[in-house]
């Protein structure tokens, strides 16, 4: 595309995988509870397990990940991830097709595929610190976030489709060839990668499993940008299940429209991902983070006030658009700020440690909000979300600071 600034083939390698995966994972996006409801007859309460046990679970399995993965090197461990992951599904279809298909078995890749996503992520970052100069990380997180955000537009309706056409373990065949795709595409960067040298003691220890938490709690930008996003992500993965009862039960909804209100707003994101580079180099990077941030919060309370038919699409399809834009804005400068911040001997413990607390406030939240729903109504719940969200701007920080003194920065990759 003309105009656009070139990061490398290795990054284009890069890019190409994540992007492979991420519509993979959008065309399978549902699959898990629509296969335990159609195949296996699960109820609400066992669909609810499935979505809260498999995050919570894996966040738990995958705190010893990010010490393992810091002293390795990052390509190996991205790709045994992805080919963890095409197993892990591909035991769906396959177990299926014997008959043989358990709600266990959900259970169970559910776990391992949210554990192997937290330390793929965990080695990817500090990749992505060593393969691109600092002044390119903006760039390059901002094409991650606009990738996700097209996957998530068109991957849902077509798996949606696909799902119609095929059967239900279809679109979970999808997502797990993304996976080997991937790896593929990781293997195909090629170049070479040094090891990360541990410093001190030749075998992990105890404290290397909280190093992660200990360097973003003690550091004065990140410790609030930290206990901004597990609020925030938590309180608005905790709303919709809740959504989803209120439209498609009390109001109504039919199921495409109910695709609908989620799949459109969808576009905001790939608008606010695009925009984060040009308006942090006019304004700067922590203005535009902060102002996101602020409005990022605004908008989730009025789904609370949705109604039947056509007025109730409009309105869902208005915030939704507001706070995917905002979220697709501060996203990436989030991802940066933590890039810029960390030194590349602790990238991975840190992507992991806040990776596995915020599975783990998702996780504790939407089960709380289940609970709030079952006492008083899911509209009420909704709204409490809303209103609490409201006052998360508070935990940003208000001063910028400097970028973390990166003396100990790793070997170049060649």
């Amino acid at each position: 595309m003309a105009g656009r600034r070139g990061l490398g083939r290795r990054f284009g390698w890069l890019w190409a995988s994540y992007a492979v995966s991420a519509y993979g994972t959008g065309f399978g996006f549902g699959a898990f509870p629509l296969i335990a409801v159609l195949v296996l007859h699960s109820g609400p309460t066992q669909v609810a397990a499935l979505a809260a046990a498999g995050r919570a679970v894996g966040a738990v399995v995958a705190v010893p990940l990010g010490p393992w993965v810091e002293f390795r090197r990052k390509r190996p461990v991205m790709v045994a991830m992805d080919l963890t992951r095409f197993a892990a599904l591909m035991s769906v279809p396959v177990a299926f097709a014997l008959g043989g298909l358990s709600f266990a078995q959900l259970l169970v890749v559910s776990v391992v595929v949210a554990a192997a996503n937290i330390a793929f992520n965990a080695a990817g970052g500090a990749y992505l610190k060593a393969l691109v100069p600092p002044e390119d990380l903006l760039v390059a997180n901002s094409r991650f976030e606009s990738t996700t955000w097209t996957a998530t537009t068109v991957g849902p309706p077509l798996g949606g489709a696909a799902i119609g056409l095929f059967g239900p373990v279809t679109t979970v065949v999808a997502d797990a060839v993304s996976y080997l795709l991937s790896a593929l595409g990781i293997r195909a960067i090629g170049g070479t990668e040094p090891r990360a040298e541990r410093v001190g003691a030749p075998r992990m220890r105890a404290g290397d499993l909280l190093e992660g938490w200990r360097h973003i709690l003690t550091h004065p930008g990140l410790r609030p940008l930290f206990f901004n996003s597990i609020v925030v992500n938590g309180l608005i993965m905790a709303s919709e299940p809740l959504l989803a009862v209120l439209l498609l039960g009390r109001l109504g909804f039919a199921p495409w429209q109910y695709g609908l209100v989620f799949a459109a707003p969808c576009v905001g994101g790939l608008v606010g991902s695009r925009l984060a580079r040009p308006l942090a180099a006019r304004y700067g990077q922590h203005k535009v983070l902060l102002t996101a941030g602020v409005l990022r919060a605004g908008w989730p309370v009025g789904l609370a006030f949705v109604r039947p038919g056509v007025p109730g699409i409009v309105l869902i399809i208005t915030v939704q658009l507001g706070l995917v834009t905002c979220c697709g804005l501060f996203n990436p400068l989030l991802a940066t700020c933590r890039l810029d911040h960390t030194d590349p001997d602790r990238v991975a413990r840190t992507l992991a440690a806040w990776s596995v607390s915020s599975s783990a406030a998702i996780a504790a939240l939407t089960a709380l909000w289940g609970v709030l729903a079952a006492i008083t109504s899911p509209r009420t719940a909704i709204a409490a979300a809303g209103v609490l969200l409201l006052a998360t701007p508070l935990l940003l920080p208000r001063r910028e600071h400097a970028p973390q003194n990166t003396k100990n920065q790793a070997a170049s990759l060649t």
